[in-house]
């Protein structure tokens, strides 16, 4: 029971740092159109929509992944360095 705790702990961890880290990585590649959005402002409607992403799910499947793997890891590396 205490290596499941580590590991989810670990796991939670480590996907909540790698999704911050691939957020960052977006927004640091974002390079906005100035142009093109100022052109496109005064035929824009008045009424607000809001709409969702539809964004892949392929990263977030990745960054889950690689998660785990590090996690299943860290219970054994603690309890290891535990026994010495």
């Amino acid at each position: 029971m205490k290596k499941y705790i580590i590991f989810a702990i670990s796991f939670i961890i480590l996907f909540s740092i790698f999704q911050v880290l691939y957020g960052v990585l977006l927004t640091f590649m974002y390079t906005p159109n100035i142009e093109e959005g100022w052109n496109m402002s005064g035929s824009l409607s008045k009424a607000v929509v809001i709409t969702g992403s539809h964004s892949s799910f392929l990263p977030t499947l990745l960054i889950a992944f690689l998660s785990a793997t590090i996690a299943y890891f860290v219970p054994k590396k603690i309890i290891k360095n535990n026994d010495k």
